[in-house]
């Protein structure tokens, strides 16, 4: 059998405004948006980040899903993204529209890590890479 993780989809109230978020706040590129603006994808490396209306949503699952909001806490699941600008990127994103989390701290494995919210309540982690030890 071969499986390989191809998508994290984030069920939000407005895509075209998360999609213009993520683009201003951390350079993403738009990939794909419906004409009906209700499903979207930016390119964020080598798996894709995409976003539903709550509407789709809701017509996927019969039951209904527990929507994110920042008036709420946080889901325990976060998007972390890499880069060696910590503190440029979440100033930037901060800037766009990201609510702040967590300051950066420097873990005891020497990774600078912070922590931030989107407009939709969705934790995202910005941090450097995890370089090997040996």
């Amino acid at each position: 059998m071969d499986i390989q993780y191809a998508y994290t989809i984030l069920y939000v109230s407005d895509v075209p405004k998360t999609i213009e978020f993520y683009e201003k706040a951390f350079g993403f590129e738009r990939k794909f948006l419906t004409p009906e603006n209700d499903y979207g994808e930016i390119l964020s490396g080598s798996t894709t980040i995409a976003f539903a209306n709550i509407e789709l949503g809701n017509s996927n699952f019969k039951n209904g899903f527990t929507q994110s909001t920042l008036s709420e806490k946080p889901f325990g699941i976060e998007l972390a993204f890499t880069t060696e600008q910590v503190n440029e990127v979440m100033e930037n994103a901060i800037k766009n529209g990201a609510e702040l989390l967590s300051e950066q701290v420097t873990k005891p494995w020497g990774q600078q890590v912070g922590y931030l919210r989107d407009l939709n309540g969705f934790i995202i982690e910005i941090c450097t890479p995890i370089h090997n030890q040996e």
